[in-house]
């Protein structure tokens, strides 16, 4: 090997016929990881690879001229091979082609995902469309699992929502191939003494993902069987949320070993937040539309935050209305009887669950209190699981609530639910007709012309006594409840207001256009 071989760089190896290393150069032996190789065979020096093209080359009677590039596992490296034949043996060049091959899988893989999450965009865009027009919790779980379960991203999906008793589901759909995968889920699901990446999922209220589905010892032992017989590799369960209330999972199941990656778990994460509005969206509907409602009573225990207020302030406090506010915050309006209003300040200070309290009317004989309730609360579960809260007092550190439901099977699951994660008692239920009146078929239609922060905003000037002469607040004390400024909310209440007037002019003014 002359001098410019043993300077060139990239690897070179001089070989006999026989397919002995007759010289090398400093390069080619730092590549394949050795020292001085002259003399020994080259099936001794080089690495190994799946096809061992370089020794294939040297079997014949002749050396075979070839180029390539193959994987080394030993030294975890790609080279670009050429073997060239010589009057006596031949020349192996090669050069380390690693990092080019890296960077061109990951152009690929990146090229990949992209266009998978591109149709994972179009298939969730038309589920989150077909939900928008869902009159049903059945369609609702129909579209989801048909939506996800019928494309060729995955194998299968299926959507339960929770049922009596904790850990409990009821299968509302599943689409899909399912094979033998599926029955293993919900029997696994039905068995408690296992528990499934979809128990686990409404029990955190997190995703859970599992790839390689067969690998992982999370996944009760049938249900790997089974997948690992049906080629499943990857499952992930989305909690179906709104609020701090997880009604359900969808569950789903695919081939690939990494079927989901980071950006297609946040697209979901945000498909099951959407389930969860959609949901709660039809229950509100039913309770709204029906003409009866299951009346429902519960016992509160000292749990309840109003509850110990009222033992600590041994006053009766009645709940004159609540406003629903973002981060599982609550607005709640309350009288005080007695004279504990001037203590409120004082009693509330070592209440975690109470960040803001604010006095809006006061005298001998007690007041009224604007206090800031955040965190997991009966209360704001009732609203986000479709209820009204009809009624609600406390005395001596228990607490009574009503709460209209509609009329429907939910009713029992809804009861059960509250009384699982609360201290909240079951009393007594109640079926109780109403009329479809005017007055409601207003609020409908004012309630389509309003917007979700024109509805808040007048909501709680209303409850906060800003209508009142004298007004028992201020504008500048409302905005600062609804954290916005007073230009914002003036702008909200007088558009608001402006909406509510063109709801009720137009209407008499129609009427008396026909007399």
């Amino acid at each position: 090997m002359d001098d410019r071989l043993h300077r060139a760089p990239i690897g070179v190896l001089d070989v006999s016929t026989e397919g002995v290393v007759l010289d090398s150069n400093e390069i080619g032996q730092r590549l394949i990881d050795a020292t001085d190789p002259t003399g020994v065979p080259l099936a001794d020096v080089f690495p190994r690879s799946v096809d061992d093209t370089v020794l294939t080359a040297f079997e014949g009677a002749s050396v075979t001229e070839t180029d390539f590039e193959e994987y080394y596992p030993e030294l975890d490296r790609w080279f670009a091979v050429s073997v060239v034949a010589l009057d006596e043996g031949g020349a192996v060049y090669f050069r380390d082609v690693t990092e080019r091959r890296r960077e061109r899988r990951s152009l690929r893989r990146l090229r990949e995902e992209r266009k998978r999450t591109e149709l994972i965009d179009d298939v969730r865009s038309d589920i989150l469309a077909a939900l928008v027009d869902a009159t049903s919790r059945e369609e609702i779980a129909e579209t989801i699992s048909r939506g996800l379960g019928e494309t060729e991203l995955y194998e299968f999906a299926w959507v339960g929502e929770r049922d009596m008793g904790p850990g409990d589901f009821v299968v509302r759909a599943v689409a899909g191939e399912t094979g033998e995968t599926f029955g293993a889920v919900r029997d696994a699901v039905e068995d408690e003494t296992v528990t499934t990446p979809e128990e686990r999922a409404v029990r955190d209220g997190q995703l859970q993902t599992i790839q390689p589905l067969t690998d992982s010892s999370t996944v009760p032992e049938p249900v790997r069987t089974a997948g690992f017989a049906d080629g499943v590799q990857s499952a992930l369960s989305i909690p179906v949320v709104y609020g701090p209330n997880v009604h359900g999972v969808v569950g789903i199941y695919a081939s690939g070993t990494e079927a989901f990656s980071e950006r297609e778990r946040a697209s979901f994460e945000t498909l099951g937040e959407i389930a969860g509005f959609a949901i709660t969206a039809v229950r509100n509907r039913n309770l709204l539309l029906s003409d009866s409602v299951a009346e429902i009573t519960f016992e509160l225990g000292d749990d309840s935050v109003l509850a110990r207020l009222s033992q600590t302030l041994d006053s009766t406090l009645k709940l004159e209305g609540m406003v629903p506010q973002a981060d599982d915050a609550l607005l709640c309006f309350v009288s005080v009887e007695g004279d504990g209003i001037d203590r409120v300040d004082h009693e509330t200070t070592g209440m975690e669950t109470i960040t803001a309290t604010r006095v809006i009317d006061e005298s001998d004989s007690g007041g009224s209190v604007e206090l800031t309730i955040r965190g997991s609360t009966p209360l704001l579960a009732i609203s986000s699981l479709g209820g009204t809260v009809r009624r609600a007092s406390f005395d001596d550190g228990t607490g009574r609530l009503v709460v209209d439901l509609p009329p429907d099977g939910d009713v029992r699951r809804i009861v059960d639910t509250l009384s699982r994660e609360y201290d909240v008692e079951f009393v007594a239920k109640e079926e109780r007709k109403r009329s479809v009146t005017t007055a409601r078929e207003f609020r409908d239609e004012l309630d389509d012309r309003l917007t979700q922060r024109q509805r808040t905003v007048l909501r709680t000037a209303y409850l906060a006594d800003y209508f009142q002469s004298p007004r028992g607040s201020t504008a500048e004390e409302v905005a600062a409840s609804l954290d916005i400024t007073g230009s914002t909310l003036l702008h909200h209440l007088r558009a608001g207001q402006r909406k509510l007037l063109d709801a009720y002019l137009d209407g008499h003014v129609r009427a008396s256009e026909r007399k």
